[in-house]
């Protein structure tokens, strides 16, 4: 990029662009581009260093003040100013005029009424200047200047800059060296340029991950905290804000800046930002909020753990929350969400919601969470019952959504915590249900009575929604617990007055309640129906989802369901009475619901079977309706959505945060329905919150066992056990030919009843295969079969026992060629020992052989010496026969050795020999070469 141009002429190339941005009836443009190219010139070829300021001085307050003149400038006027930054630093009031033209040039202007701009200039400046690398490295350069003001114009450039242009800014300053290293240095400077560059960081590290591990590097963690704790803490201003959202940009789906951060600054310093001082009723400001709305999303991501790891196993979630209970987070978060009912609700919810992250797979924080009690005496309750209250008791949907999280969690992976809450449902006494209200006394009152209590509560429309807010907690204590469901299907709802009385049990009620939650009931209570079926949408889906948690995998829960017939026929109705998008989820949780009567049906009496369910579907509905309205369901946006739902909080920014903060309570059905009126979702918030990953995973998997289990039921008879009527006995006084004739007109009637039979059976199963196509191929190979003829199908079975046979053949002979290449293997190991064992025996032979033959020629030196002189040698003879003794001794020892260790191969050999005879090998001939070489080495060793 050339920074330094010589006399310039670009009028033309101005009018071109401005033409095409403006038009070219915009006769004050030409003015405004004629003006910028002669202060540019003036800048550019200028003797007098005055009249350049001067013309600097012009072109800013130009730039500032028209749009025409920003276009032009971005036209012609970079490279000059450019220029002066590169060439002209010690001219400081050239320089600053220059750095604040540059910013003007990129600050948008608010267009005149009436005038249509197609070109945004303060966008195009940005994206002209950007372009170019080496500008962005010309700007950071000036922030190691001494002047003050050289360094706050140039943050407040970028800053513009990233607004505009933030991915292609960010790959500039990675490329730059040491440019985020004087970036933080400015985090250290005076307060206005330290505002600045957070400001600029925060912008700089969303969505960039090598930016925050710098930016992590450099000290960013010891730097924000710094400052948040000379701003005041949760109590400080924006400037508190934007540290909380540069920190929560380091943590967001970074493991490794999380650890960083856990075993440098500590997570007490996170815990001590959300901490309240105890007397301050009145000091939630907006800002505070705010501030605490941050702290507790920097909570939020530390206990969110990775997207792709289950909860459970994710190391550096759980050591996340073990520093975090060992730092009494849990005592914190009680504070704002329960205790402190003065915070805003956000907060509330907020709090709530880390609450759950908390214990989420964490037995030690649940059972903190189980065991701790809330209040002074003698006021004490513990905490899970007054997070109950308020989730039963709130106006707020958001705050009812974020209490049921924390039971969702509670119960999640925790038996022993699901039968704690269980065994505190009793039966509650006449005189509670005539009061319509328990005990306050919140020291005698369990968690279950004030559960039973909301359950059984039918008076009046809002009665049924706190009926329906309890059967959602009750669907989390029953979730994949078969103890805690047949336990809460024993229990009656209130202690019985006589001992002739009958009390209801709790499931009878709940199938009431779906009837009295139908938005057609409601319709008929009030004269706006839309803002009825507004509020009361979601009641029915709940109530669905507690039955249908209540019988997954509890045959005695489908049994007590399918003692009253009526239950079966309004089920059927649910799934037929489809009539808008939002009750395709009541039509498919009762779909749901009828499968799980058909997968998890184990009674025999025929009233309540299987197959008694089966054939009220086929003749009420129909196979390709039924699964249809199923498809429907598992197709809607909703149900997708939360199959893939982040565990991690929505980002916290300068432009959400008033949003966020402004979110007033929901307080009746008026206001419910303007909020649903402009939200973009079509179904109510709470309807969003209980189709979690778990539950869609579970309707997933039930559907295709429902498919089985139904071509099951139609391939095979309803009993297996054959009953000769009494009618079929000869009866006295019947003669042979008679009784043959009786009995062949009763098994032709029989034979047209069978074939009936299959014929419809063959069309069931048929109507079924419809449903899925070709994907399942085995429901159209059964609906041929039974097509077929009784012969065919017991030819059918036969080849299938047949194939099965040679099956198993097969596999046996695989195993017994297995085994015959494992011996062939051991035999071929032992031979490589036996060679190792006789080359070891050679050699000790050939040593043996060796020191004979020296022992010979001492003796014969020995010999000469004594003819010589004997005197000389007198114990020659004692020291040789000591010589032989110790090297026989040696010998000896090795010898015996080997023998041991030949004998256990010996007996190894014997063994698998008696094996390959069994597997018909040739013994002698695997054998021979070894026998003959053990035996000449038999025979070596006697002469020795």
């Amino acid at each position: 990029m050339a920074f330094k141009i010589g006399p310039i002429n670009l009028n033309a190339i101005a009018q071109g662009v401005g033409g095409l941005a403006f038009g070219s009836g915009d006769h004050g443009s030409e003015d405004d581009d004629s003006g910028v190219e002669r202060l540019l010139d003036r800048i550019s070829n200028g003797v007098l260093a005055d009249d350049r300021r001067a013309a600097v001085a012009e072109l800013q307050a130009v730039v500032a003040e028209s749009g025409s003149a920003q276009l032009a400038f971005g036209a012609m006027g970079f490279p000059v100013l450019m220029s002066v930054l590169k060439e002209e630093r010690d001219d400081v009031e050239m320089v600053r005029g220059a750095l604040e033209t540059l910013v003007n040039a990129l600050i948008p202007i608010e267009s005149t009424p009436g005038v249509y701009n197609e070109v945004q200039p303060a966008s195009l400046n940005s994206e002209l200047l950007s372009r170019e690398a080496e500008s962005i490295s010309l700007l950071l350069s000036l922030l190691t200047e001494d002047d003050f003001y050289m360094r706050y114009y140039t943050l407040q450039l970028l800053t513009a800059l990233i607004s505009n242009c933030r991915t292609r800014l960010q790959e500039a300053i990675l490329a730059t060296p040491r440019g985020l290293t004087r970036l933080m240095d400015m985090l250290m400077d005076r307060e206005v340029i330290r505002n600045e560059a957070l400001l600029l960081l925060t912008y700089l590290t969303r969505d960039a991950e090598e930016i925050q591990k710098i930016v992590v590097f450099e000290g960013a963690f010891e730097k924000i905290f710094n400052i948040i704790k000379e701003e005041g803490g949760s109590e400080g201003g924006i400037v508190v804000q934007d540290c909380l959202e540069l920190l929560n940009n380091l943590l967001r789906n970074n493991p490794t800046n999380q650890i960083l951060l856990r075993e440098t600054i500590g997570l007490q310093s996170v815990v001590s930002l959300i901490k309240l001082r105890k007397g301050i009723a009145d000091g939630f400001t907006q800002q505070k909020t705010v501030n605490l709305l941050g702290a507790l999303e920097t909570v939020a991501l530390l206990l969110a753990g990775s997207s792709d790891v289950e909860p459970t196993k994710d190391a550096n979630r759980i050591a996340n929350q073990t520093v975090f209970s060992q730092n009494k987070l849990l005592d914190h978060l009680l504070m704002l969400s329960v205790e402190s009912r003065w915070a805003a609700i956000v907060v509330r919810c907020a709090a709530l919601r880390c609450i759950g992250d908390l214990i989420l797979g964490h037995a030690q924080n649940r059972d903190a969470l189980g065991s701790r009690l809330l209040g002074d005496d003698p006021d004490v309750e513990p905490a899970l019952n007054s997070i109950l209250r308020i989730f039963l008791r709130t106006s707020s949907l958001q705050e009812c959504i974020a209490a049921e999280f924390v039971f969702k969690c509670f119960c999640k992976g925790n038996p022993d915590g699901q039968m704690m809450l269980a065994s505190t449902i009793t039966p509650l006494p006449q005189s509670s249900l005539r009061g319509g209200k328990i005990m306050e006394d919140a020291n005698r009152v369990s968690f279950g009575s004030i559960l039973v209590q909301a359950l059984i509560s039918s008076e009046g429309q809002n009665v049924l929604e706190a009926s329906c807010r309890a059967a959602s907690i009750l669907s989390h204590i029953l979730k994949d617990n078969v103890q805690c469901k047949e336990r809460v299907l024993r229990i009656q709802l209130e202690v019985p007055v006589s001992a002739l009385s009958t009390p209801e049990l709790l499931m009878p009620r709940i199938v009431k309640y779906l009837a009295v939650a139908s938005p057609i009931s409601h319709k008929q209570e009030t004269h706006d129906h839309t803002i009825s079926n507004k509020k009361s949408m979601w009641l029915q889906p709940v109530l669905l989802r507690l039955l249908v948690t209540w019988l997954a995998d509890c045959p005695d829960a489908v049994n007590c369901f399918l003692e009253s017939p009526a239950h079966l026929t309004y089920m059927i109705e649910l799934v037929l009475s489809r009539s808008s998008a939002e009750s395709v989820h009541v039509a498919g949780l009762a779909a749901v619901l009828l499968g799980e009567c058909i997968v998890f049906n184990k009674a025999t009496k025929d009233n309540r079977d299987a197959f008694m369910v089966v054939d009220a579907i086929s003749q009420r509905i129909g196979l390709t309706a039924y699964f249809h309205i199923w498809e429907e369901m598992q197709n809607s946006p909703l149900f997708i959505s939360a199959a893939s739902a982040s565990r991690l909080p929505k980002p916290l920014t300068r432009s959400t945060a008033a949003e966020a903060v402004g979110v007033s309570d929901v307080q009746d059905g008026e206001q419910q329905f303007e909020t649903d009126k402009r939200s973009t979702s079509p179904v109510d918030p709470l309807l969003t919150s209980f189709y979690d990953a778990a539950f869609v995973n579970f309707i997933r998997h039930l559907e295709p066992l429902v498919r089985e289990k139904i071509v099951e039921l139609f391939s095979r008879p309803k009993s297996k056990v054959t009953i000769i009527p009494a009618s079929l006995e000869q009866k006295s006084g019947e003669s042979d030919s008679e009784y043959i004739i009786r009995l062949k007109s009763f098994m032709e009637k029989q034979c047209h009843e069978m074939q009936e039979l299959l014929g419809r059976n063959a069309a069931l199963a048929d109507d079924l295969a419809k449903t899925k196509g070709d994907s399942n191929s085995f429901i159209k190979g059964h609906n041929s079969a039974m097509q077929g003829t009784a012969n065919g199908i017991t030819s059918r079975l036969e080849a299938d026992y047949l194939r099965q046979e040679l099956q198993e053949t097969r596999n046996r002979i695989e195993t017994l060629k297995a085994e015959k290449r494992n011996c062939e293997d051991e035999i071929s190991t032992y031979k490589q020992l036996a060679g190792k064992y006789e080359a070891d025996l050679k050699s000790l032979s050939d040593a043996y052989n060796s020191l004979e033959q020296t022992n010979y020629h001492l003796e014969l030196e020995v010999k000469r010496a004594r003819g010589g002189n004997e005197s000389i040698l007198p114990d020659l003879e004692a020291v040789r026969e000591e010589g032989r003794q110790e090297a026989q001794k040696e010998s000896e020892a090795e010898l015996n050795d080997l023998l041991v260790c030949l004998g256990q191969e010996q007996s190894k050999v014997e063994k698998l020999c008696s094996r390959l005879t069994e597997l018909g090998e040739d013994i002698d001939a695997l054998l021979e070469n070894i026998g003959d070489e053990g035996e000449v080495q038999g025979e070596d060793e006697e002469e020795d």
